[in-house]
C-alpha cells in the first residue's frame, strides 16, 4: 500500500472526498431524522455506516469522513443514551471508518487514503438548523469544553486528520483551532465553512477575512466550504483563492433545502451537476472536492471520472 499521509497526498492533488452519510443510510433504512441525525446509525446500524464508507472509496473517494458529526456525548446523553456507552459509540465511528480504510485497501494494493475525524460545529449539537445560520453564542471557553470530549475521543481513537466543517462562525473556528494547537500540537486538520453567499459566513465574516485568519494557523492542510448548492462553489472558490495560497477543499450540498423541524431534506429543481460543475471548480483552485449533504456514491464517482480525466 502507498502512504496514505494527508501530506503525501496532498501533493497529488486534486483529491477526492467521500459524499453523504445520512443519505446512504436512509438507503439502508437507518432513519435519520432526529437530533441524532446520522449518528442515530451507531445504536443499531453500525454495519451501514461501513458499507457507506465502503461504496464511497468504490466510487473513487480518497477520503472518509468518520460518521461524528452529529456524535457528541450532550447529544447522546440528552437521548437517553449514557455518557459512558456515547463515548463508546464516537469512538467505534473512527474504528468503523479504519477498519473500512484497511478491508479496501487490502483488495485494492493501489489506494491511497485517509481517514479525516468530522468535528461539526455547536450549531449541530442544537439540531435547529443553527449551522446554517449561525445565530447562537457561547464565549471562547464554553466553546471549547463543549468540543473538547469529543476532540479527546476522536484522537484517542485515531484518525489520520481532523474535518472542522459546516463552521458558520468563525469565533467558534478560532476557539476550536487554539483547542486543537494547545492539545495536539502536531494534529492536520482543514477547516470548512457554512456560508450565506459566496463571500460570507452564516454569522456575516467575510469569508476573504475568515480564510485569511486561518491560513496563519498551525498545522491546516485546507480551507474551503460544504454544505451550500453546487453554484456557490465556483464564486467561493474564488473568494478563497484571492484570500490565499491553501489548498482549497469544497463538498457541496446537492441543492436540496433542509428543514430543521422535520429533519428532512426537502427536494427542489437544481440545474447544476457535479459533471458540469467540476471543470469550473478545477480551473477556480479547487484542490479536493467531495459532497456533501444529499450526495451520493454517483456523485462522487463523477468527480473522481473528472479528476482523473485532468
Amino acid at each position: 500500500m502507498q502512504d496514505s499521509t494527508i501530506d503525501s497526498l496532498l501533493k497529488q492533488t486534486p483529491l477526492v472526498s467521500d459524499g453523504a452519510m445520512a443519505t446512504e443510510l436512509e438507503k439502508r433504512g437507518v432513519a435519520t431524522d432526529s437530533a441524532l441525525w446520522s449518528a442515530t446509525a451507531m445504536l443499531d446500524h453500525p454495519e451501514a455506516i461501513a458499507a457507506v464508507h465502503q461504496s464511497y472509496f468504490a466510487a473513487g473517494a480518497q477520503i472518509a469522513t468518520t460518521n461524528t458529526y452529529q456524535a457528541n456525548v450532550p447529544a447522546f446523553v440528552h437521548a437517553g443514551i449514557a455518557a459512558p456507552k456515547a463515548r463508546k459509540l464516537i469512538q467505534a465511528a473512527v474504528t468503523i471508518a479504519n477498519t473500512a480504510k484497511q478491508d479496501f485497501a487490502a483488495s485494492h494494493p493501489d489506494f491511497n487514503g485517509v481517514v479525516a475525524g468530522s468535528i461539526g460545529p455547536y450549531g449541530a449539537y442544537l439540531a435547529d438548523g443553527s449551522e446554517y445560520t449561525g445565530k447562537y453564542h457561547l464565549d471562547e471557553v464554553a466553546y471549547q469544553e463543549f468540543h473538547r470530549e469529543r476532540l479527546d475521543l476522536i484522537m484517542a481513537a485515531g484518525v489520520d486528520l481532523l474535518a472542522l466543517e459546516t463552521m458558520p462562525k468563525l469565533e467558534e473556528v478560532q476557539a476550536l483551532v487554539h483547542l486543537i494547537t494547545v492539545n495536539y500540537p502536531q494534529q492536520k486538520y482543514w477547516v470548512s465553512f457554512s456560508i450565506a453567499d459566496p463571500q460570507t459566513l452564516c454569522d456575516g465574516t467575510p469569508l476573504a477575512e475568515a480564510a485569511r485568519w486561518v491560513v496563519d494557523q498551525p498545522n491546516v492542510v485546507a480551507v474551503g466550504v460544504n454544505c451550500t448548492t453546487l453554484a456557490n462553489i465556483e464564486p467561493a472558490l474564488k473568494t478563497l483563492r484571492a484570500a490565499t495560497d491553501l489548498p482549497l477543499i469544497v463538498y457541496p450540498n446537492s441543492g436540496d433545502l433542509y428543514d430543521p423541524v422535520t429533519k428532512t431534506w426537502q427536494p427542489t429543481q437544481h440545474g447544476e451537476t457535479f459533471e458540469t460543475a467540476v471543470p469550473g471548480w478545477l480551473a477556480a483552485g479547487a484542490q479536493i472536492i467531495g459532497g456533501c449533504c444529499r450526495t451520493t456514491p454517483a456523485d462522487i464517482r463523477t468527480v473522481a471520472t473528472q479528476l482523473a480525466r485532468r
